[in-house]
């Protein structure tokens, strides 16, 4: 049996590639079941970030599958799939690696395991989190944990919410005076918030499209809730508007924007878009008085952070490797077929 991983990420496709590919939620077990009918393909995992999406699968013909991948994905998106791959053990190392956050933008980065773990969860859900997806997501998880607990590399801005918010800093120095405009609550706008809050922001409006999550997040950090049919109405209070949603087509559009924009006089507008399907139209930057951020934006500050973690990449590396090795023994000691299970 072979371990399959398959997929675009932020070093090989440009942000307007990987929204296409973006699997949400609702879409996965319905992806999950294509991805398992491919001929040899025994178990699936599909994985879909802000900064990746991949595929984790456990075959007899990695060859045979990675092509039926392409042909799945190609004619889910209209476009051809530019999907690097890699076989046992590679596949079981750069798992470990993404869910230790070695493979992510903001090296170290803590929210890249609940993302793994969710994407585990809806697969087990779907039936097609086999026993070798079942043992090598495990293994995963506890790679992850000692990675975090034997390591620094956690030290510094170790998420793309925190690496947002130092971004607002650089712009306006003292965050304290600010007020801030929360689209979505879920978790990365959650840790966004958090550490909004760390840095001495006071005034939070949080808007989503449950507004029961939105209040008790503003609840949470201090902040206010508002429904969200009502969101671009507190961007005319907002000097930054930072949106993580899962909404259909964009939303912060300069139709939206415009007439809000009219009454703010010379007060300029920082939008920080932590979407991927994007909530922004990238048309908003060319608006006067807007300037937009998107993840692709925010990797120069996340290069910038690294050089803080980068000695502990090494002792990371060298711990991985040992759980690779012990996942591979547990490998090869199979003697059953997977679909006699």
């Amino acid at each position: 049996m072979n371990i399959l991983c398959a997929g675009i990420n932020h070093r090989t496709a440009r942000l307007d590639v990987r929204e296409r590919f973006a699997v949400a939620t609702e879409e996965a077990p319905a992806l999950l079941s294509d991805l398992s009918s491919v001929e040899g393909v025994s178990g699936a995992v599909v994985l879909s970030t802000c900064n990746r999406v991949e595929i984790y699968a456990s075959s007899l013909c990695p060859v045979r599958a990675l092509d039926g991948f392409r042909k799945i994905l190609s004619a889910r998106t209209g476009l051809e799939a530019p999907l690097y791959h890699h076989d046992t053990p590679y596949a079981v190392r750069h798992l470990f690696r993404v869910a230790s956050g070695l493979d992510s933008m903001v090296i170290g980065e803590t929210e890249i395991l609940g993302q793994v773990k969710k994407a585990y969860s809806v697969a087990s859900e779907a039936g097609t989190a086999t026993r070798t997806m079942h043992k090598l997501f495990q293994h995963a998880f506890h790679v992850a944990k000692s990675v975090r607990t034997e390591t620094q590399i956690t030290s510094g801005p170790t998420s793309v919410g925190s690496v947002a918010v130092e971004l607002a800093e650089k712009i306006f120095g003292d965050l304290r005076h600010l007020r801030v405009l929360l689209l979505g609550a879920g978790e990365i706008s959650e840790r966004t918030a958090r550490s909004l809050q760390s840095r001495g922001v006071r005034s939070s409006v949080v808007s989503n499209r449950t507004y029961e999550r939105a209040a008790q997040l503003a609840a949470e950090i201090g902040g206010m809730a508002i429904h969200f049919d009502h969101w671009d109405k507190a961007v005319a209070d907002a000097d930054i508007l930072i949106s993580s949603t899962n909404a259909d087509g964009r939303l912060v559009t300069p139709e939206k924007l415009a007439p809000v924009m009219k009454g703010r006089g010379e007060r300029s507008l920082f939008v920080i878009d932590l979407a991927v399907p994007r909530d922004a139209d990238p048309a908003i930057n060319d608006m006067e008085g807007v300037f937009l951020h998107d993840v692709d934006s925010l990797q120069q500050i996340a290069a910038e952070s690294l050089v803080i973690r980068q000695r502990e990449v090494e002792r990371c590396e060298s711990l991985i490797e040992s759980h690779v090795g012990g996942f591979m023994k547990w490998l090869q000691s199979l003697h059953d077929p997977e679909w006699q299970r």
